[in-house]
């Protein structure tokens, strides 16, 4: 099966998006309130962006589905930078009359996101049929939010202290985890909203077999 090469304007979009993650790690990187914390946290960042980076010209995504994966790797970075209970989110917690910070919970919201790029891959390379993928998307991020609270709370117990401390981020609240899981099915539920109002499975990129 031939290709054709992927033109420039397909290419501008995601590239910007990449410079743009990786300008934010870099800021991220420099003088972190918590360097232990930054590096557990920055690990799945670059866990998702290196796979992405290196099979681009093999599957190329649709602009929605890296404009969505791009917003849960900025918000994690900047959680990176801060520790998720310490980013300076007062005027929407002030806006709410939380007493919490509830940015954990858009990057929560966000990593749901990734649901879309998931049932894209699927459906496009025609392993299952639209709905199928889309479901499975779901599950996925179902299956993932729950092994990231494990993962949390293994390191927590690990490192210990505060940085074990803030790497968990639950502020006190007991059903921390359970919110958290809630807003990444949530997230996943709106981007498989659009992922079947889109249908990207319709794009004719041209992809390698």
């Amino acid at each position: 099966m031939t290709t054709k090469p992927i033109s420039s304007l397909s290419t501008g979009f995601p590239l910007m998006l990449a410079l743009l993650v990786i300008a934010v790690i870099v800021w991220s990187g420099i003088n972190p309130a918590f360097p232990q914390v930054w590096l557990a946290e920055i690990i799945p960042v670059l866990l998702l962006l290196l796979p992405l980076l290196v099979t681009y010209r093999r599957f190329p995504f649709s602009h929605t589905a890296y404009s969505l994966m791009s917003v849960w790797l900025i918000l994690h970075t900047i959680g990176a930078h801060y520790t998720f209970a310490n980013v300076p989110f007062d005027w929407f917690n002030q806006l709410i009359d939380a007493e919490r910070n509830h940015f954990d919970r858009f990057a929560h919201f966000a990593i749901g996101f990734y649901a879309f790029p998931i049932a894209e891959f699927l459906s496009r390379k025609g392993y299952c049929p639209p709905w199928l993928a889309a479901l499975f998307g779901l599950t996925t991020i179902m299956a993932v939010a729950a092994g990231y609270e494990i993962i949390e709370w293994w390191y927590a117990v690990l490192a210990g202290g505060d940085a074990g401390i803030e790497f968990l981020g639950s502020q006190g609240d007991i059903w921390d985890a359970q919110k958290d899981m809630l807003a990444d099915t949530l997230g996943a539920l709106t981007s498989l909203a659009a992922f079947a109002i889109l249908k990207p499975y319709r794009n004719p990129t041209p992809i390698k077999p």
